[in-house]
């Protein structure tokens, strides 16, 4: 599960956490959300001392403006992952994250989720981040990690 494109740093680091293993990703990106979530993305912002992204917030595209962009980001990031050797596909998901990632799981016989995302203090300190939440409820183990960032 991803929020943006990745990164060749972020496609390195996945593809290679099983060593020689076999694997295949499933990937699941959910577009920006409503207004309601920019407020936490600029506390987010500030946090970090990225005070000039936290003014640009309103800026972004979010909802249904960002599914163009989400479809671009997913591209990208399937397009790496082949280009690493990796069988990969995925799909954009608007609505109901968690229970699209169950229903995934499910349907797959997935062993793990990874949940690569760019840090989110408030969510993650009150439990509500994608990771936290996805542990009780696919029934697999939850490895979340953080996408490159040139920080």
């Amino acid at each position: 599960m991803i929020e943006k494109a990745l990164t060749s740093a972020d496609v390195e680091f996945v593809t290679t956490l099983h060593g020689d293993e076999e694997v295949s990703f499933h990937v699941l990106l959910q577009p920006r959300g409503d207004q309601a979530d920019r407020l936490l993305r600029a506390i987010d912002d500030v946090a970090m001392g990225e005070l000039d992204d936290a003014a640009k917030e309103g800026e972004v595209p979010e909802g249904k403006d960002a599914a163009e962009l989400g479809e671009q980001a997913l591209g990208v990031s399937l397009t790496a992952l082949h280009q690493a050797g990796c069988e990969a596909e995925g799909r954009l998901i608007e609505d109901h994250p968690l229970d699209a990632l169950k229903t995934l799981v499910d349907e797959i016989g997935a062993d793990e989720v990874i949940v690569l995302t760019d840090p989110h203090y408030v969510e993650e300190f009150f439990h509500r981040d994608w990771a936290s939440r996805a542990r009780h409820k696919v029934g697999v183990p939850v490895l979340k990690l953080f996408s490159y960032s040139k920080v």
